[in-house]
Parts: structure tokens; sequence; C-alpha cells
């Protein structure tokens, strides 16, 4: 982790431009001050959906709204001088139609001042990722482990264990990247397929317990600080 001397603000162009293993920091925030408190750290900083299970002690992240986060998007934007800020798109806001996806993505940043969003999904939402980057919305994607869809994916569990499903995750990277996504966020799959899709696309992998394979690594802040004594992930160092 290094400080910035800089203080102009990070864009989703830089972040884009960051490629090279272990190159981008990025931790969660949910709140003005911890937004404020990691801001001359990171590169990113990345609202995640994650918040209903940190912040709200949901058992899942489906049950977040498009209004929790628009809510708590604002406060990290008010603390984030210069780290570029992407959002997460809850559960059932963006998959029903590219058009609700862009109505719901549009809100989000004109009420947030963030400069993304992140939506989680395969190759079934790779023509929402270019309808939305054409009308001027950047977007990461989010593949692999996907928490929104744990009940399709038998719960929280590694991705890409054989070389089919590394196979599957390198195609909808690369579809991804020809969509105009800015970067990719790679969650839970196993270090050989985190390897394959890093290398395969130009645009930077944000990983998050996907080894130190990807251009960049991501954490909850609240597993990094040891507020959880229920769990914690293996990946994540107190």
């Amino acid at each position: 982790m290094s400080t910035h001397t800089s203080n102009s603000k990070i864009t989703t162009t830089k972040i884009q431009s960051m490629k090279g293993k272990g190159s981008i920091v990025s931790l969660t925030a949910y709140t003005k001050p911890m937004a404020q408190m990691m801001d001359q750290f990171v590169d990113l900083i990345i609202v995640g959906d994650s918040l209903g299970m940190v912040a709200y002690g949901f058992d899942s992240t489906l049950p977040v709204t498009l209004d929790m986060m628009i809510a708590h998007g604002a406060a990290v934007v008010r603390g984030a001088e210069r780290a570029c800020v992407v959002i997460d798109m809850p559960f059932a806001t963006y998959q029903e139609s590219k058009e609700i996806a862009y109505r719901n993505a549009s809100k989000v940043l004109i009420e947030t001042g963030a400069q993304a969003i992140k939506i989680e999904g395969g190759l079934e939402m790779v023509e929402t990722v270019q309808f939305l980057v054409n009308r001027g919305i950047p977007v990461m994607p989010h593949i692999g482990l996907r928490p929104q869809h744990a009940n399709t994916q038998g719960g929280f569990k590694a991705q890409g264990r054989d070389d089919a499903a590394a196979d599957l995750l390198v195609q909808e990277a690369k579809e991804f990247e020809n969509a105009g996504a800015f970067s990719l966020l790679v969650e839970g799959v196993f270090e050989n397929a985190a390897k394959r899709v890093t290398n395969a696309i130009k645009i930077p992998t944000i990983g998050i317990g996907a080894s130190p394979e990807c251009d960049g690594q991501v954490l909850v802040t609240e597993d990094v600080l040891g507020l959880f004594s229920d769990f914690t992930p293996k990946f994540a160092k107190k």
C-alpha cells in the first residue's frame, strides 16, 4: 500500500491504464469518515452491496435497495477527494432490461457523483454493459463468484475449478472488454483461472479472493480490520 502525493481525481480512464500485476489498490467503504481515512492510500473505493451484510446484518446482499446504495454512495463520494468511486448496482435493478439498467445506473451517478457502477453477471449482461457504456456510464462487470447469484451458484463457492469453467470466465472477460468495460472485478476464483482471465484481456482485473494474479486487489475493509468475530475470509489478513 502506497501513499499518493497527487490530489488529482483518479478517473476510470486512469484505472483502465493501470494494467499490471498488483498495480491497483482498492477497499470498500460505506460512510464518509471511512472514505476520508482511506482516500490517500487507495486508487479505487468500491461501495459494495456487501453493506447489506456488513452494515445492516442481512444474511445476503439481496435485500439491498437502490436507495440504500445511493445514500451510502453519496456519503462515500463526499469523503473521497481523489480515489475513484464505483458503486454496486443492487439485485433486480439492472437485470430486467438494458433500458431499466440505464435508468437506475444513471440515477446512481447523478445522485451520488460517483465515477462508475459495478454489475454482476456473465454473458447475459454483455449487451447491457455495452448499452450503458455507449450512453456514458462507465461499467465494471463482476464475474466469478457472484453473491447476488448465490442461490443459483450453490452458495459462496470458488469458481473456475476446471478448464471448462475457466474457459467460460475467459470468454466472459473478453466479451466485457469488447463491450467497453473499463475494468473487471474477479471474485472467488481459483488462481489458474484468475491468471488466465488477467492475461486474456487488456483492461485491469480487480481480484477479491482470486489470488495475487490480478492487476489489483479489493478487500472488504471491515474484514481487514477484524470487525467480525464470527467469520473472516481466509484471504483477508487482519
